[in-house]
């Protein structure tokens, strides 16, 4: 079987124990994880091949964080060692009406200074059939949205299916470039997307209130023909720790929309992998 190829920074994230708040805190609890990771640990729980490019700083932190990967049978041939910083976040978890915080700890990690010249696409891709990329990379810095183009591009060269994530984070676009410009092109050439009308509008500038999936799913077709599948995903909060969510497919011209399901109560919001 033919693998799952990602890039993206995976993060060391420490959490408050029991809900606590940041000022209350005495203990933080420690895991691994990041967009791209997570959906390589879940393609592989459901028997994917997975492969992870990145790169994570030679020392404890960064080898314990491809000790997760391996845990969870994800490929780390392809990481590279360089720098001195692995990017981290602070969590702490909302309950009932209070929401969630987030303090990321990211800017000079070893991954923000990822080099293209570092690695031949060609020969990581050569046993691929499925590329994925989110819009978190290219936001971390020119570098890695440099990487992620040649990757894109020789992936679509070489045939291999394209999957992109557009998560949107504003906090992240910091160097002087026009996110439409960079995500426009790079979902040009994907096959598959995952949306939402909040990203949608700032990434492409469509106008996507009082829009229903089909319509949303119809705008996008018309701006990205070259796209086969398109999944929404809705999530309504009631509270921090109850969530109404549901799916819509859009694929060979066709709409199919998932149960809404209640989920409470939340156990993990933040970095799910499994």
């Amino acid at each position: 079987m033919q693998k799952l190829v990602s890039l993206g920074e995976i993060l060391m994230r420490l959490t408050c124990e029991n809900y606590l708040r940041f000022s209350q805190a005495e203990k933080l609890e420690v895991g691994y994880g990041g967009s791209e990771a997570n959906v390589l640990i879940s393609a592989a729980n459901f028997g994917k091949p997975s492969e992870f490019v990145s790169v994570l700083p030679n020392n404890d932190l960064g080898k314990a964080a491809v000790a997760d990967l391996i845990l969870n049978d994800v490929g780390t041939t392809n990481i590279i060692y360089r720098g001195e910083k692995l990017g981290s976040y602070f969590m702490e978890r909302g309950a009932i009406n209070r929401s969630g915080k987030i303090i990321y700890d990211r800017a000079y990690s070893a991954f923000s200074e990822i080099q293209r010249e570092w690695f031949n696409w060609r020969e990581i891709l050569k046993d691929c059939d499925w590329f994925h990329w989110s819009g978190i990379t290219p936001a971390v810095s020119k570098n890695a949205a440099d990487v992620c183009r040649d990757a894109i591009k020789t992936a679509a060269e070489m045939g291999i299916t394209i999957s992109a994530d557009l998560n949107y984070r504003a906090n992240l676009w910091q160097y002087d470039v026009d996110p439409q410009e960079i995500m426009t092109e790079f979902v040009q050439q994907s096959h598959i997307l995952l949306a939402g009308n909040f990203p949608c509008e700032k990434f492409f500038a469509l106008q996507t209130e009082g829009l229903n999936n089909e319509e949303l799913t119809k705008l996008l077709i018309d701006k990205f023909p070259n796209l086969e599948k398109i999944v929404v995903t809705n999530r309504k909060e009631i509270n921090a720790s109850h969530h109404t969510w549901s799916a819509f497919l859009f694929s060979n011209s066709k709409g199919y929309t998932s149960d809404t399901y209640e989920i409470f109560p939340i156990v993990d919001r933040v970095g799910t992998k499994r």
